[in-house]
């Protein structure tokens, strides 16, 4: 019931839209309102907090559907849940109630800001400061890569509070989009994702209340790194509909085309290639939904699991697309067809939230007992 009511959003509310916000790689503002509307832009808000209390899995699912028609439009749902839970998982109860309220009110969207131009896979580099100063904190540095920067209205910024103890001297705050001293650069002119904008964050001299760290100072990294262990499942559910969306379309395509005197689903070498794809779909989503139910139980093997489903999920994704686009032939690697899109979007989830060759440094330091 939950997949068909989002299923039917999706096409009717965000599909129409997909093709254009790729090509003019503009915010897609109508997912977003429609998303709102419906209370799916973060349905991982706790009740006691005005969401909708979704488990993990049914997260994963609203997030698989949209990507399906439209991964930029999934990064909404995706992108709140990453930027907020490290508020959910370490902050007090005061700092929930003031940013998780107008979450789930739609209010306002939250990104996540960890990488820098010098600290992508070693986070721990980081050079954004954070000096107390009496009852405030002022924090100083750049953040690169941020997904939808600019657009949200809240930020958790990893900075380095005490550089002698390097993981143990970082700490999280939350930052505004209206606090004085922040601006953001241009948007990045990316392959795919064109929708979701990606740009810098600049922190220059910006001076936020002390009650906004989140959790103890120099908890930040461990908070960062528990936030990823969850939050990586999310990035396999969007490569789980971005492929599908790709399966789905190429199997009513070749059902269609005819060549040879008879629809190409008919040969043999294109049934090989269909079986293959859904193969290894299944296997990405079965994987995908039980990463999710570790993620809801807080299993002490989320961290191999989290790793491994985005790990498999995105490279699935990506051979998918590109047989996809292999299916549809010449037609394929036109824009007339969304197919090459979604090749170009599945990339991005090999690379984010950690590149595959690091979830694979992930898996092999905690590997799951006999």
């Amino acid at each position: 019931m939950l997949r068909d009511a989002i299923r039917s959003l999706a096409e009717a509310k965000i599909a129409p839209h997909a093709a254009l916000v790729d090509e003019e790689a503009r915010f897609p503002r109508e997912a977003l309102d429609a998303l709102v509307a419906a209370d799916l832009h973060a349905v991982h808000v706790p009740e006691s907090y005005g969401g909708s209390g979704a488990d993990a899995l049914a997260t994963v699912i609203v997030i698989e559907e949209v990507a399906r028609v439209c991964a930029s439009s999934s990064l909404i749902p995706a992108v709140n849940k990453l930027g907020s839970l490290p508020v959910i998982l370490s902050g007090s109860e005061d700092l929930k109630k003031k940013y998780m309220m107008p979450l789930a009110k739609g209010d306002g969207m939250f990104s996540y800001c960890l990488s820098e131009p010098d600290a992508g896979s070693d986070a721990v580099g980081m050079k954004t400061k954070a000096v107390r100063d009496g009852d405030f904190y002022v924090l100083n540095g750049v953040k690169r890569w941020i997904t939808n920067a600019g657009e949200s209205q809240y930020y958790t910024v990893l900075a380095v509070t005490d550089p002698s103890k390097r993981s143990k001297g970082i700490s999280a705050f939350v930052v505004e989009k209206s606090d004085e001293g922040v601006s953001f650069g241009a948007p990045e002119r990316k392959l795919g994702i064109k929708g979701s904008p990606t740009r810098e964050v600049y922190l220059d001299n910006v001076r936020i209340p002390a009650d906004r760290m989140i959790g103890a100072e120099g908890t930040g990294f461990a908070t960062a790194m528990k936030t990823l262990d969850h939050t990586r499942v999310t990035i396999a559910a969007q490569a789980v509909g971005i492929a599908q969306g790709a399966l789905d379309y190429a199997k009513g395509y070749v059902q269609e085309r005819k060549q040879f005197g008879k629809p190409i689903a008919d040969f043999q070498g294109i049934q090989f290639m269909l079986a293959d794809m859904a193969m290894k779909l299944e296997a990405a989503r079965q994987l995908t939904y039980s990463a999710a139910a570790k993620s809801e139980r807080g299993d002490s093997d989320l961290t191999f699991f989290g790793a491994s489903a985005k790990c498999f999920a995105s490279d699935a994704a990506m051979e998918i697309t590109t047989d996809a686009v292999q299916l549809l032939g010449g037609y394929g690697y036109t824009r007339d067809y969304p197919v090459e899109r979604m090749m170009r979007d599945a990339k991005i989830t090999q690379l984010y939230e950690g590149t595959n060759q690091v979830q694979r440094i992930v898996m092999a330091r905690n590997l799951p007992g006999a």
